[in-house]
């Protein structure tokens, strides 16, 4: 393991900004300094002058492999973890899924199996609990003590992955015993089927119908719901993929009583709307995710969360499907198209335009992106951070570099881009994972079976 200096640029992390330089020995940050204050030697000097040095993104909430709706996400560990790295992503904890009739721990195996030495960064997993019964409860505590420890319920999609109130009081009763966090999927699944079954009937097939049906208020009201249900339970809860302002509210409402209550939103509904939901020749359904894209309003009320803290956490829902093949499954039928989206390269470098529109400062954007993540899935300060002790999981990141993102130029296994097109400002130039480089200078110089497996310790903001 050869001892590298990266000198000369902005170390930023989620509470400073120091023009520092770093000293990596042994896979991990063994000091920081100001240039003229060390003399330090290396094997290897990085040149970070101009340039950002930043932690490795953390996304805590991607999909790779995934089987949904008769059909696989397109992108497998090694394509989705080494276009993560290209994006400056460094960590990534993924969704193991329990099968109906089966036991959490099976589909543990399986997506072990799946990801274990294909991955390009390290990696963990949450669990989905399909089957909330006698036995997988008992599960949970298991699980728990091996570093799996946060679990994702569903209120939407009947028959898939949906759990009934019952259930998820539960799972969290469960939880507030044995210290892992309940992750929820707050949609009113059952009400949305009658709208989706009415909206067929009526001839109302497009993409745009998709988001039509998925209705703000029973984003918010099962935000809402799930917020009452951990009260009872007396359990922590994090909602995935916040979309919509009145959802937002809800999470705000309940932080403000005192409840341990996060939440989560992507890329997607930061920068995207119904107006790509919308968008002509079937188009539009590059675009079908779940929770669905909303009108441009509610964007700045998300922004808001994010800068006030009501809002912790910005990952990715990445979970990309072609729309040759794929997304063409729900021609002439909007129910039929497997929801999700591609995102994964894209995250740091969208945040980083948002600091550079004025929604967020330098160090909120790392803080969403790098050190709340880590913290929140008991990762920090191993990630998330450039300290003494940290893991060297770090990003030379180059804040003039202009760059157009689309599908000719990006890395993820898919043939769309959700953000065809877009102009931004920031790149990505060298990444170290566990002071390996994995992107040097713009190249990729990583392998399958790099990235290892981490289990996870409680959330560290309970």
């Amino acid at each position: 393991m050869t001892r590298t200096l990266i000198t000369g640029g902005l170390v930023i992390t989620a509470s400073d900004e120091l023009h520092v330089d770093v000293l990596v020995d042994g896979g991990r940050v063994v000091a920081l300094a100001t240039p003229e204050s060390h003399g330090w030697t290396a094997d290897t000097v990085i040149d970070a002058t101009g340039k950002y040095v930043i932690p490795g993104g953390v996304d805590a909430h991607t999909h790779m492999e995934m089987p949904f709706g008769g059909t696989y996400a397109a992108d497998t560990f090694e394509t989705g973890t080494r276009a993560a790295a290209w994006g400056g992503t460094t960590t990534i904890v993924d969704f193991a899924i329990q099968s109906m009739g089966r036991s959490p721990r099976e589909g543990l195996d399986a997506w072990h199996a799946k990801a274990d030495g294909n991955c390009a960064i390290d990696y963990g997993f949450h669990m989905i609990l399909s089957d909330v019964n006698e036995s997988s409860l008992k599960e949970m505590d298991r699980l728990v003590a091996e570093g799996i420890t946060s679990f994702k319920l569903f209120m939407a999609y009947p028959g898939v992955f949906y759990s009934d109130d019952g259930q998820i009081l539960r799972a969290m009763q469960r939880a507030s015993g044995n210290g892992g966090l309940i992750m929820m999927h707050a949609e009113n699944g059952i009400a949305i089927d009658v709208l989706v079954e009415q909206a067929l009937a009526e001839g109302r097939t497009d993409p745009r119908y998709h988001g039509d049906v998925r209705k703000v208020a029973l984003e918010a009201e099962a935000t809402h719901r799930a917020v009452q249900l951990a009260r009872v339970a007396g359990a922590p809860l994090y909602v995935v993929h916040v979309s919509a302002d009145e959802a937002v509210a809800e999470i705000a409402s309940a932080r403000h009583k005192g409840l341990p209550v996060f939440g989560e939103t992507c890329p997607q509904y930061l920068f995207l709307s119904t107006d790509n939901l919308a968008e002509p020749d079937f188009e539009g359904a590059k675009y079908v995710c779940s929770t669905p894209l909303r009108p441009r309003e509610h964007q700045e009320a998300l922004w808001r969360g994010l800068r006030n803290n009501e809002l912790q956490v910005v990952s990715t829902d990445h979970c990309p499907f072609c729309f040759s093949g794929q997304k063409e499954l729900g021609r002439g039928d909007f129910s039929k198209i497997p929801n999700g989206m591609p995102g994964v390269e894209n995250r740091l470098d969208l945040l980083h335009q948002a600091v550079v529109d004025g929604h967020i400062t330098r160090r909120r954007w790392i803080e969403i992106a790098c050190a709340s993540p880590a913290r929140m899935f008991g990762l920090y300060p191993k990630k998330g951070t450039i300290a003494p002790g940290a893991d060297a999981d770090i990003v030379v990141y180059d804040p003039g570099a202009e760059q157009t993102i689309s599908a000719e130029t990006h890395h993820m296994n898919v043939d769309y881009s959700a953000y065809e097109g877009k102009r931004v400002t920031g790149r990505v130039e060298t990444v170290l994972s566990r002071g390996v480089p994995v992107i040097k200078d713009r190249a990729y110089v990583g392998h399958a079976g790099h990235g290892t497996y981490l289990p996870r310790g409680l959330s560290q903001y309970l």
